[in-house]
């Protein structure tokens, strides 16, 4: 029996020597698009035109830098900190009801992260009832960021450019299902594949108001964390513990910020009078 069992066993090791190894599966390379196609994608994107003279009338303070623009480069450089420190890269503003500055805001932030050479910058207008940013910024189109999800126009058509490294995504008509669209598996394969194809160090979404629609309730799980604006004299505390106790169940509150402000003490920055 012994020598029975021997002779199976040194049976089974020839057979094993004499079968080779499984091949290895080379992996595919992964695709990863060069630094020159990348910039080759962004200037592909048609550059915005905008009047200097929006700069006074539409309140754009951080438009051409300077005095100005402080304490947009402020808010800008503390909401980088937190960016780098938790690893975000989507950030939302919104705001308990419409008429805080949050439209104005996200512009002014876009062209503050613009004099920022190193930083590439995305702003997506998800406001989708209204123009909005592209009514601050005084742009005429066809189609809106609802098309663009829903596949009707391609974003590098759609989008414009501003300087070498901020682009735009504007609504030139409104759209009747925000809430629906801002849901959707579209709404956020988009974002994947925009990410994946521009490769954005910040991404500004300028999103629905709190308190008027379910529009950002179901989208603002899909940021990492979000900025909540409120005007001064106008928004009351209640609304802001409200809006930051919604806010806080959907993603990371980055911040509040107060806008409007009429009296300020010149502490930090410039006198800035009122936005």
């Amino acid at each position: 029996m012994d020598r029975l069992q021997k002779a199976i066993q040194k049976a089974r090791e020839e057979r094993q020597s004499r079968e080779s190894p499984p091949p290895v599966m080379e992996q595919p390379p992964r695709h990863a698009p060069s630094e020159d196609a990348r910039d080759t994608r962004w200037q592909s994107v048609p550059e915005i035109q905008i009047d200097p003279k929006l700069a006074v009338r539409n309140r754009l303070a951080s438009l051409a830098g300077g005095g100005d623009a402080t304490p947009y480069d402020m808010l800008r450089t503390k909401m980088l900190q937190q960016i780098l420190s938790n690893k975000w890269r989507r950030v939302a503003l919104t705001s308990p009801y419409s008429g805080c500055g949050k439209s104005t805001t996200t512009a002014n932030l876009a062209f503050s992260l613009g004099r920022q050479e190193d930083l590439r910058t995305i702003v997506i207008d998800f406001d989708m009832r209204r123009r909005g940013l592209a009514e601050i910024l005084k742009q005429t189109g066809n189609h809106s960021m609802a098309d663009v999800i829903q596949g009707l126009v391609p974003f590098h058509e759609h989008a414009l450019r501003y300087g070498k490294n901020v682009i735009f995504g504007l609504n030139y008509t409104p759209t009747r299902n925000p809430a629906e669209i801002l849901q959707s598996r579209r709404a956020i394969e988009f974002l994947e594949q925009l990410e994946a194809d521009y490769k954005p160090d910040v991404i500004l979404f300028d999103t629905p108001p709190l308190m008027m629609s379910d529009d950002s309730h179901g989208f603002l799980r899909n940021v990492d964390c979000a900025l909540l604006l409120a005007a001064a004299e106008e928004t009351s505390i209640d609304h802001i513990d409200v809006s930051e106790q919604q806010l806080a169940e959907l993603t990371s509150v980055m911040g509040i910020v107060l806008n409007k402000c009429r009296y300020i003490s010149g502490t930090f920055g410039n006198e800035y009078g009122s936005y």
